[in-house]
């Protein structure tokens, strides 16, 4: 009802200023005299020019607009409407010999009708631009950090969009090219170092970062800059997201102050070995494992087998793949990898194609205490799921393995650098191609220290730091497994690949950066403690050991770790005797300490936790 309402009102408002507008062209052309015979005329042809109008009003779809953000394009369309019913009328007049008037009266009043009509859309947006901004006093001052395309798109996005209450003040550009230019009629005002002088001159209240191609250290140098002003900080979704998502500014994550290039992909060499394919994936639910789900069935493959032990995980992401992908098959296993017979059962009820081998023991406090349970899930787990991939076919097997298997020293580590040895074995002598990812931390991960540091902050602090000099790398989840499946698609078999982790990052840079993300100051607002080292952890972390040379690949973020004495044998049936002692001997944390030692030299640790000592150390990750 609204709809034609509204239309009809314009059409009758447009009929009055088209008939205006030939009456103000016969005064014109008559000096203010209207000569009785046009006169007459003018009354005649009322009809004609009201119904014309209007119907090439409509044809150009001119009723159908939002006014309010009337441009350019929408003037071009009245001049066109215009033109062709001024020529349809005209045409009317003389070969239907109607009363005419004078032909000047026609071009005059075509002139007045594009300027009546288009200036009363117009007239909306000029009150609403200039007359109802001045007035307002809830639209916020904004400074753009970026005068490019992006910077572009918010400025043209607050122009168009007034509910957000933004009204752009100004650019920030390092381009010594951009400075003292103006974009959209908003002017450059200086580079990131002038951003807190700029800020307090112009009484911005909040700065909108458009830089979707700056690195991680260029948009921490950028926050930084703008920590020092009393203004809201947000930044800019990116274009794609502009046109799916109804929030196109937020808050600055921390994913943002990591942020690297991205990752470019060999899409025909990942779609050759998993397009229409088989794929089983361990850990499904985990935060690796779902994110691969997630990946992998962006390239359709024919089934995808979700390998869980946690049924509350592998429902999520069952549930989460069914709604996205009804047209791949998608079979959910509850089973344990330790389970040698449940997991020969589902190699022979599916034989998978490609395997990748997520699922892990990973907590390092955890594992410390439970040695035997790492052994029996990273060493026996992987043991049966690469004896099983031999056994049925499977042309592709990628372990997802970890930097803290690297000159091991805790238990988590030495147990995830035999299971890397225990592929390269089976590589030897199998057609399966066998190979290992290697990579460090992930943002946001389950148990993971951002997680903690988000409880922590929550409840007012303190943020605990083990030392002040502890460095990890880290990644994001999405770009970590972008780069296994691309690994997957190079291995010949028996590699060690090794992703490229950037830069490292101490951790108590980390916490005082998520600090002010959430709006406190650290030390101030909220504290941070340091605990101490635990037992087992490094305040480095290694991505390659003083055996391993690094090798490129055709992949720039990807490296191969070359061994000096690269070949395992054996290490399958040293497993197999471990497995022998679990299952006969009433086995206790010293003798898993001790048969890790015999099976990996360079693994030497004496530091086996007590239940008080573990308990105290716990208490740091836990949240009370």
């Amino acid at each position: 009802m609204y709809y034609w309402t509204r239309i009809i009102l314009l059409m009758l408002f447009d009929s009055i200023l088209v008939n205006l507008s030939v009456y103000i062209s016969l005064l014109l052309r008559f000096d203010g005299h209207i000569e009785p015979e046009f006169s007459q005329a003018f009354f005649a042809l009322i009809p004609w020019y009201t119904i014309i109008s209007v119907i090439s009003l409509y044809a150009f779809k001119l009723y159908h607009r939002i006014w309010q953000y009337a441009s350019l394009g929408e003037v071009l369309s009245i001049v066109k409407a215009m033109t062709i019913g001024t020529i349809t009328l005209v045409s009317c007049v003389y070969s239907l010999h109607l009363d005419y008037l004078p032909r000047s009266v026609y071009i005059i009043s075509w002139l007045l009708m594009i300027l009546l009509i288009g200036g009363s859309r117009l007239g909306w947006r000029i009150l609403r631009d200039f007359i109802i901004h001045d007035i307002s006093s809830i639209a916020k001052s904004v400074l753009i950090v970026g005068a490019g395309d992006a910077g572009a798109m918010v400025a043209r996005e607050l122009a168009s969009n007034r509910s957000l209450n933004l009204i752009p003040v100004g650019f920030i550009d390092d381009s010594q090219m951009k400075q003292k230019m103006t974009l959209y009629g908003i002017p450059v005002l200086g580079n990131r170092y002038n951003i807190p002088q700029i800020v307090e001159r112009h009484q911005i209240e909040e700065i909108i970062i458009a830089i979707p191609s700056a690195n991680g250290r260029t948009i921490r140098e950028i926050i930084d800059l703008c920590r020092q002003t009393q203004a809201r900080l947000r930044i800019f979704q990116g274009g794609g997201d502009l046109l799916t998502t109804k929030q196109k500014f937020r808050d600055i994550e921390l994913k943002d102050l990591l942020r690297r290039e991205p990752v470019v992909l060999n899409l025909e060499e990942i779609a050759s070995y998993v397009s229409f394919k088989t794929v089983l994936i361990s850990g499904a639910g985990g935060s690796i494992g779902s994110e691969l789900c997630r990946q992998i069935c962006g390239y359709q493959p024919q089934t995808i087998i979700l390998l869980d032990y946690s049924e509350n995980n592998l429902f999520d992401i069952d549930t989460e793949l069914r709604m996205l992908h009804p047209n791949i098959s998608i079979v959910p296993e509850l089973s344990d990898i330790k389970d040698r017979a449940k997991i020969q059962k589902v190699f022979s009820r599916y034989t998978p194609e490609v395997v990748f081998h997520a699922a892990a023991h990973k907590h390092v406090p955890m594992m410390e205490k439970n040695p035997w349970e790492a052994v029996k899930n990273n060493i026996l787990g992987t043991k049966n799921m690469a004896e099983m991939a031999d056994r049925y076919g499977t042309e592709v097997f990628i372990l997802i393995s970890t930097d803290k298997a690297v000159n091991p020293v805790n238990v988590m580590g030495a147990t995830k650098r035999i299971a890397e040895m225990i592929v390269q074995d089976y590589n030897q002598k199998s057609a399966t191609r066998f190979a290992a990812v290697r990579f460090g931390n992930v943002l946001g991960s389950r148990g993971s220290v951002i997680p903690i540091f988000e409880r922590q902050i929550k409840q007012g602090g303190p943020l605990t730091v083990t030392h002040p000099e502890m460095t990890r790398y880290f990644m994001t989840i999405p770009e970590a497994v972008q780069l296994v499946i691309q690994a997957g698609a190079m291995t010949q078999g028996g590699e060690i690949f090794v992703l490229d982790m950037g830069e490292p990052v101490k951790i108590i840079d980390l916490a005082k950066d998520l600090i002010r993300l959430h709006g406190y100051y650290p030390d101030k607002d909220i504290k941070i403690a340091i605990t101490g080292i635990r037992p087992g952890e490094k305040l480095y972390e290694e991505l390659f050991s003083s055996f391993e040379q690094t090798a490129s690949t055709l992949h720039d973020r990807i490296f191969i770790s070359k061994q000096e004495n690269p070949v395992y044998s054996g290490i399958i049936d040293n497993v197999d005797n471990l497995f022998g002692r679990i299952a006969f001997l009433n086995t206790n944390d010293n003798d898993a300490v001790e048969l890790i030692s015999k099976i990996l030299s360079e693994y030497s640790c004496t530091n086996i936790y007590s239940k008080s000592n573990y308990d105290s150390i716990l208490s740091e990750f836990i949240t009370k």
